[in-house]
C-alpha cells in the first residue's frame, strides 16, 4: 500500500508536469480530442463499463485497477474477472484494431492511488463496492480527474455530501451511473408526468428486486484469503473482519458494512426515476417510514430481504418502495391515468399516452441516449452531465432514508434542505459512519 505522503508527492509532481500525452498511447488521435480513461474496479459491473468505454473511438483505456488479480465468484459462475482479465480485454481490443495485431499499452494496478498519481489519466470510472465510493471520488477530484461513479453515489448520506463538496470545489465532471436516465422510456415517462398528461401526480410505486445471492444463514467460519486477492485493501475503510468468500466480489451488496442491499442496488435506479418524475431530484421527501420490511434473523447477509417502505413529499405525493421480481420499475399514478417504465417495458393508461407528443410548452428533460457518451461529451465541453453529483446524491439519499426507516421501524421526519431528521437523534446518528484508519475523505 502506498503511503499517503508518497501519494501526495506523486500527485504534486503530476500537477507540475506538462500535460503531454505520448502519441504511442494516442495513435492518430490528437491529445485535445482523445480522453484517457482508467477503470477502477473490474468485476461484474466494472467489466460492463470497461466495454462501454472501449466502444468509444475517442477514448483510450490506459489503465485498470482491482484488488483481485483474477478469479471466479462474481455474479455468474462463468465469469472470470479481475485486473488481469481486464488488462487482457483492453489489449486484445486495441490489438484487433492495429495492423500488427498486437498491443501492450494498458497497465494494471492493485492500488487506485497509482492511477490518480498518473498525469496522463483524464478520467476515472469508479466501479467498486459502495463503501469505497466517497474516498475514491474525493481523492480523484483532488487529483483533477473527471469521474464516472457507479450508483449508489455513496454508502451513507454523509458520504454523498462529501462527494458533492469535493466535485464542486475542484471543478471536475461527475456522472453518476444512473443509466436509466439515458433511456428514452424513462425520460419520456417522466416528461409525461411532469407535463401533466396523467393529471395531478398522487402516488409513485418504485420496485426493487429480491436477493439474487445467498450467503451462510447461520454461523460462518473464517476462510483463507485467496492468492492474488488483497483483502485488506478490499476492506479499506470498512471494519476489519475475517475473510469469507461470500463477503466479497458481487456479494458485497448484501452486507450493511459495504452496501445497502437491493434498496441501493436496484433502488438507485427505481427511486432515481421516482425523484425525476416527481421533479424532486435535487431535494427529497419530508416523511419516511417502514411499511412491513423483512430482515434476516441471522447469517452473513444482513440487509433487508423484503423491502417495503413509504415516503411523503412536501407536494403531497406519496411513494412506496417494494420488492418485486421485475427488479427495476417505477409507476406514476395520477388523477387521470398512470405511466410505468422499467425492466418489464413501458405501459400507460390510457394507452394513447404512448403516442403523446411532448410539445414546446411541455417539460423536456434532455436528450442523452448513451450514458457513457454523455459523460465523455461533458468531459470535453465541461457541461453538466445527465446525472450530476447533486442528483446522484439525492437519489442515494432516498435509498439510505428507506433503509434507516426500515431498520428503526418508525416514522421519521426529514428536512431535505438541512439533510437532517427533525424528530429522531438516533436516526441522525445513522447518517454517516466512521472509517477504519488510515482512510478518510
Amino acid at each position: 500500500m502506498i503511503a499517503r505522503r508518497q501519494f501526495l508527492a506523486r500527485l504534486g509532481a503530476a500537477c507540475a508536469a506538462p500535460q503531454i500525452i505520448p502519441t504511442s498511447v494516442l495513435g492518430q488521435r490528437a491529445p485535445s480530442n482523445r480522453i484517457n480513461v482508467a477503470v477502477i474496479g473490474t468485476g461484474n459491473q466494472g467489466t460492463q463499463d470497461l466495454n462501454a468505454f472501449l466502444a468509444e473511438d475517442d477514448v483510450q483505456v490506459v489503465a485498470v485497477c482491482d484488488v483481485n488479480r483474477g478469479s471466479h465468484g462474481y455474479k455468474t459462475e462463468q465469469q472470470f474477472l479481475g485486473r488481469e482479465p481486464a488488462r487482457q480485454l483492453v489489449e486484445e481490443h486495441y490489438a484487433a484494431r492495429r495492423r500488427s495485431g498486437t498491443f501492450r499499452g494498458c497497465d494494471a494496478y492493485t492500488d487506485f492511488r497509482d492511477i490518480l498519481a498518473r498525469p496522463d489519466v483524464d478520467a476515472v470510472a469508479i466501479v467498486v463496492p459502495d463503501h469505497w465510493h466517497a474516498i475514491m471520488t474525493v481523492m480523484a477530484a483532488r487529483a483533477g480527474k473527471d469521474i464516472y461513479c457507479e450508483k449508489p453515489l455513496g454508502l451513507t448520506i454523509a458520504d454523498g455530501k462529501a462527494m458533492v463538496a469535493a466535485v464542486r470545489r475542484h471543478g471536475v465532471v461527475l456522472q453518476t451511473g444512473s443509466h436509466e436516465r439515458s433511456r428514452w422510456q424513462t425520460r419520456f415517462a417522466c416528461e409525461l408526468v411532469r407535463s401533466g398528461r396523467i393529471g395531478q401526480l398522487k402516488r409513485i410505486v418504485a420496485v426493487v428486486g429480491p436477493w439474487n445471492k445467498q450467503g451462510p444463514e447461520t454461523a460462518w467460519e473464517p476462510m483463507p484469503v485467496p492468492d492474488g486477492f488483497d483483502y485488506d485493501m478490499w476492506l479499506g475503510p470498512a471494519p476489519w473482519v475475517p475473510y469469507h468468500a461470500d463477503r466479497c466480489l458481487y456479494n458485497f451488496r448484501f452486507m450493511l458494512d459495504y452496501s445497502g442491499g437491493q434498496v441501493t442496488n436496484y433502488g438507485a435506479h427505481s427511486l432515481d426515476m421516482a425523484q425525476w418524475g416527481n421533479g424532486t431530484d435535487r431535494t427529497g421527501p419530508v416523511e419516511i417510514e417502514d411499511a412491513g420490511s423483512e430482515w434476516p434473523a441471522s447469517g452473513l447477509f444482513d440487509v433487508a430481504k423484503v423491502v417495503r417502505f413509504r415516503a411523503r413529499y412536501a407536494n403531497g405525493v406519496e411513494l412506496e418502495c417494494v420488492t418485486r421480481e421485475d427488479n427495476v420499475a417505477c409507476r406514476f399514478e395520477g388523477t387521470e391515468g398512470w405511466v410505468e417504465t422499467g425492466y418489464r417495458g413501458f405501459r400507460t393508461e390510457p394507452a394513447s399516452l404512448k403516442t403523446s407528443v411532448i410539445g414546446p410548452g411541455d417539460c423536456h428533460l434532455g436528450s442523452s441516449a448513451n450514458h457513457f457518451r454523455n459523460f465523455l461529451d461533458c468531459v470535453k465541453t465541461r457541461a453538466e452531465p445527465a446525472a450530476p453529483v447533486e442528483v446522484g446524491h439525492r437519489s442515494a439519499t432516498l435509498c439510505h432514508l428507506g433503509n434507516i426507516a426500515m431498520r428503526l421501524r418508525r416514522k421519521l421526519l426529514w428536512d431535505p434542505a438541512a439533510e437532517q431528521f427533525t424528530n429522531d437523534e438516533c436516526a441522525n446518528r445513522l447518517l454517516g459512519r466512521s472509517y477504519r484508519a488510515p482512510w478518510h475523505t
